[in-house]
C-alpha cells in the first residue's frame, strides 16, 4: 500500500492536516509526524538544535512515501527528499519557504508573534537558518505546489520562485487562501493532491 506522510508547521499541530487526510483515499496508508517539544508531542532533551530536529523527522521515514509538507514541514520534506531520495516518491510543499531565504521576497515576519504566542517552544527553532537553495535541483520528483493568493508569510511569488528551482514542478495558487489554507479549504487542497498522486503513482 503507498503512503501519504503528513509534516504540519510550525505550530506543531497534529490536527492541521485530519481534513486532506480524510479526504483522500483509504487505499493509502497515513500517518501524520509530531514534533517533539511542539504543539501536543512531548519534548525530546536530547534535541536542541533546529538540525538535529531535521534528522529527527527525516529519521522517521522507514518506508517507501509520498510527504505532504506545510509552512516549516516543507523543511524537512526537501530534506527528506534530499537524503532518502529512494524512499521519497513524491513531495507535495504547501506555503513554505522549503529552504530557500525568504529575503528577497515581501514577505511579513513571523517571528516576533511566533515567540509571544509560543513561549514555550525552544528559542534554536526561531534562530535557525536553514539554505536547501543549491541543492532543490537535485531532486528528480514531480513536485506539487500549492500556495494561497492571500498569504503574508509565503506569498505565491514564492512558490513560483521554487517552481523554477525543482527539476519538475507544477504550481497551483488557491484564491482566498491565506497561510492555513491547506486546513480551511481541504476540499480543494485534497483534489489537488489526489489528482497528483494519480499521475505519479
Amino acid at each position: 500500500m503507498n503512503k501519504i506522510i503528513f509534516l504540519p508547521g510550525a505550530s506543531g499541530d497534529l490536527s492541521f492536516w485530519q481534513p486532506v487526510r480524510d479526504l483522500l483515499p483509504s487505499t493509502y496508508a497515513k500517518e501524520i509526524i509530531g514534533y517533539p517539544g511542539f504543539g501536543s508531542v512531548e519534548a525530546n532533551h536530547e534535541l536542541t538544535s533546529f538540525d538535529e530536529l531535521i534528522n529527527y523527522v527525516v529519521g522517521q521515514i522507514q518506508q517507501e512515501c509520498i510527504i505532504v509538507a506545510q509552512s516549516m514541514g516543507g523543511i524537512f520534506a526537501v530534506a527528506a527528499a534530499l537524503t532518502k531520495p529512494e524512499l521519497v516518491k513524491g513531495l507535495v510543499l504547501v506555503a513554505t519557504s522549503g529552504g530557500i531565504s525568504l529575503d528577497p521576497f515581501d514577505v511579513q515576519d513571523w517571528r516576533e508573534g511566533y515567540r509571544q504566542h509560543y513561549l514555550q517552544y525552544p528559542d534554536w527553532f526561531v534562530t535557525a537558518n536553514i539554505n536547501f537553495e543549491a541543492e532543490l535541483g537535485l531532486i528528480k520528483n514531480d513536485v506539487l505546489l500549492l500556495w494561497g493568493d492571500q498569504d503574508p508569510l509565503s506569498p505565491p511569488t514564492v512558490g513560483e520562485y521554487l517552481s523554477q528551482c525543482f527539476s519538475h514542478a507544477e504550481l497551483h495558487v488557491i484564491k482566498g487562501g491565506d497561510h492555513q489554507f491547506a486546513h480551511t479549504h481541504a476540499q480543494i487542497v485534497a483534489e489537488h493532491i489526489n489528482n497528483y498522486l494519480n499521475r505519479i503513482l
